[in-house]
């Protein structure tokens, strides 16, 4: 009978040994001993575990020490501090620590030498993360999704080690730039959001960004879904000269013939009660078969998996990536979310799902839409009914892991009795990381469960959003 497999990769790993390079690591540690001042630079990119044998980590950690207490690094004080801790003999003792610069690393080259320790680094975390996938598949205690999900999790988590970049100066910030300085300094140049279908949003946000975690709050039947799928449809669907991005819509809640027949039916401006009960003339039949040819062709992906979690939510999008390309990831919603393991009370489950859903938008490097629930509060006042950033709804970190929090605010639903405030909604900016809050005032369209700008807000026929003049242009090029 052949060994394990996980055995075969141990045997391999003891036969050739693990990835390293132990004179990169000296080399990276002796330019620390001859300019204190790189440390910062070095542990920008580099950590304890990045360096493979235990006196190189121990070495590395002393010197973060001096660092951080703001003494120099050299030969005397840093034996001093491995003394302390009594780890001086296990390093070598003194006669180490000299050898560190015999082979005279040259500081010019240190980038290449923290580059070269990084792979490394990055190789073993790589074989360590195919052992624990072999082992749980051999094992097979645990759902094949599950262990497929935490695999791809795994892998993400290495690629983001080797992709994280260490300290800048404003020139390499700015020469790593799309497009250099004039890009930089040229507004109609600057990387621009995911645009959707609400100009003045736009206009305040500059789109939704890659990255962004976009949090839309709002009371029961206030129109939060509607307006996300408004967000979807608008992304997803084809329009002028518009190529259709790829949409994912993770709905905990609403099975996906609802949201299809949602979006169906805001698409071909048809009641949706209408629909259901199969009151249709010729005129509405011929909105409906348009619009359903626009929409199998979009790239709209619809998951409606209750109790599913982030890291689930996170493989799935992964893969939809790896095929079609990603813009746009929308949760429905956040409180609905499930999660894996016992977890101390509501509130730390619920900062968990934020900050997950956080460093999902982050991994993916695309926006994601979360929808969340707001508490009574806004009920219980009297007067004003906007909600506030204290009401979400067993917040924990909600308000501090978005980078936009938004809330819908509908008062006809508290005046039913004033007919001017009927089809009127606010979109409520309540926190916005890099840019300005404020309402929006938009309109409800009831029967199509659809918002839209207001006739003021419509600049021309093709929809273009008012905003600053564009800068940078031939007449005023950037002073570089």
């Amino acid at each position: 009978m052949p060994p394990p497999p996980e055995q075969d990769v141990n045997a391999l790993a003891l036969k050739q040994g693990m990835p390293t390079n132990i004179e990169a690591e000296m080399f990276v540690l002796g330019s620390v001993l001859l300019d204190g001042g790189i440390f910062p630079q070095v542990a920008g990119a580099l950590e304890e575990d990045d360096f493979a044998t235990e006196k190189h980590k121990r070495i590395f950690a002393s010197m973060r020490e001096l660092q951080n207490r703001g003494e120099a690094i050299e030969y005397l004080t840093l034996g001093n501090e491995l003394k302390k801790f009594q780890h001086l003999d296990a390093v070598g003792g003194i006669a180490y620590i000299a050898s560190l610069t015999e082979g005279m690393p040259r500081l010019e080259n240190i980038e290449s030498y923290i580059k070269i320790v990084k792979n490394k680094s990055v190789l073993r975390r790589l074989i360590q993360a195919s052992q624990e996938t072999i082992a749980s598949c051999i094992q097979e205690g645990r759902e094949v999704d599950d262990i497929l999900a935490d695999a791809e999790s795994s892998v993400m988590r290495v690629g983001n080690e080797l992709l994280r970049s260490g300290l800048q100066s404003p020139r390499e910030t700015i020469e790593s730039f799309e497009g250099g300085l004039e890009a930089f300094l040229d507004p109609s140049k600057r990387v621009k959001g995911l645009g959707g279908p609400f100009y003045k949003f736009d206009e305040m946000t500059n789109g939704l960004l890659p990255g962004q975690l976009v949090v839309l709050a709002a009371r029961p039947a206030m129109g939060k879904t509607a307006m996300a799928l408004n967000i979807g449809a608008h992304v997803a669907l084809p329009r002028g000269d518009h190529a259709p991005g790829t949409v994912a819509i993770f709905s905990l809640e609403m099975s996906r013939e609802a949201l299809l027949t949602r979006v169906l039916c805001t698409k071909a401006n048809v009641n949706q009660h209408r629909f259901r009960g199969g009151y249709l003339n010729r005129e509405e039949r011929g909105q409906l078969s348009t619009a359903l040819n626009e929409l199998v062709q979009s790239k709209l992906f619809i998951d409606d998996t209750p109790d599913s979690n982030v890291m689930e939510i996170g493989a799935k999008c992964r893969r939809l990536q790896a095929e079609h390309g990603l813009e746009l990831v929308i949760v429905d919603y956040l409180q609905l979310l499930g999660s894996k393991g016992r977890v101390e009370n509501r509130v730390q489950e619920i900062s968990a799902f934020s900050r997950g859903l956080k460093m999902l938008a982050k991994d993916l490097n695309v926006p994601v839409l979360a929808l969340s629930q707001l508490s009574r509060k806004p009920e219980e006042r009297t007067g004003d009914h906007r909600p506030l950033l204290s009401d979400l709804r067993e917040s924990g970190s909600i308000e501090q892991d978005a980078d936009i929090v938004c809330f819908i605010f509908r008062e006809e639903v508290y005046k039913p009795d004033r007919k001017q405030l009927e089809g009127m909604a606010e979109l409520i900016i309540a926190k916005q990381r890099n840019g300005p809050t404020g309402r929006i005032k938009l309109a409800f369209l009831k029967n199509l469960a659809k918002f839209d700008n207001l006739a003021e807000d419509l600049q021309d026929e093709s929809g273009a959003p008012s905003g600053p003049a564009e800068g940078g242009g031939e007449d005023e090029p950037p002073p570089f």
